[in-house]
């Protein structure tokens, strides 16, 4: 049987989602889209422009991936939403992701304008992925707001400082019957293998791989620690002990 993850109807093979907003040349993201086999970016819509192909992010999404416009930039729910609304009046459909930062220095998301936004975007047929500090009490508000999945974060954005807020998705894992996905923080491969293994329904990169030397070569990375790291979820891992446990009987030899 495949493994899918279903959001908002569709059907995604692919747990990897791709952030856009560090490349230093757009005309990388297609290969890097195919080399890890992506199925859903995100963008800003401050760099979606019709009218300037060349500098039209958008026209460099594969029209087979999921458009995910992002409210970056937005500081309270009221510009997210009127964000969110003209992405769709530009077409790039209805998926979101909700953005709501008021904080500069470390960009953390203020989570309860981003309540506010998700349930007046959701309540308009848009499909919510919002971005979040993993806490369990608003990741409940956000599932009664009508998001499809959340987003929290592993570490600030853009800090390749990995997934320190671990035992907060963790708990979210457990408890939220939404995809989790992790986002923001994500540095390196094993980072991402790490929280596929815990449970998490996909995850999020943009810096790692935009940032990378070779951003090809690491967006093909994370692409297959994305997927060791479901399986080996799926199958599921040995338990963990203080104490040694021999891996074979440890009588009948050594006798004089």
């Amino acid at each position: 049987m495949q493994d899918v993850l279903t959001i908002g109807g569709r059907e995604l093979t692919s747990r990897l989602f791709l952030g856009t907003g560090k490349f230093a040349a757009n005309k990388l993201i297609p290969e890097v889209v195919k080399a890890a086999g992506v199925q859903v970016v995100t963008v800003a819509l401050r760099r979606v422009d019709p009218e300037y192909e060349e500098e039209n992010i958008a026209a460099y999404v594969p029209r087979d991936c999921i458009l995910m416009p992002n409210t970056s930039g937005a500081r309270n729910a009221q510009e997210a939403v009127r964000i969110a609304r003209l992405a769709r009046a530009a077409g790039c459909g209805n998926w979101v992701k909700i953005e709501v930062i008021t904080d500069n220095r470390y960009l953390l998301p203020d989570n309860y304008e981003t309540i506010k936004a998700t349930e007046i975007l959701a309540a308009e047929g848009f499909v919510v992925l919002p971005y979040m500090s993993p806490d369990l009490m608003v990741a409940k508000k956000l599932v009664e707001a009508g998001a499809a999945a959340v987003m929290p974060l592993g570490a600030p954005i853009g800090s390749n400082r990995g997934l320190k807020t671990k035992e907060l998705v963790r708990i979210l894992i457990e408890e939220i019957p939404l995809p989790v996905i992790v986002d923001a923080g994500l540095g390196r491969p094993s980072e991402a293998a790490e929280a596929m293994e815990m449970g998490a329904a996909a995850v999020l990169v943009n810096t790692a791989i935009a940032t990378a030397r070779d951003p090809i070569a690491m967006a093909r990375a994370f692409g297959l620690a994305v997927e060791a790291g479901r399986q080996a979820y799926l199958a599921g891992l040995g338990e963990t002990t203080v104490y040694a446990r021999a891996s074979s009987p440890l009588t009948g030899f050594l006798r004089d």
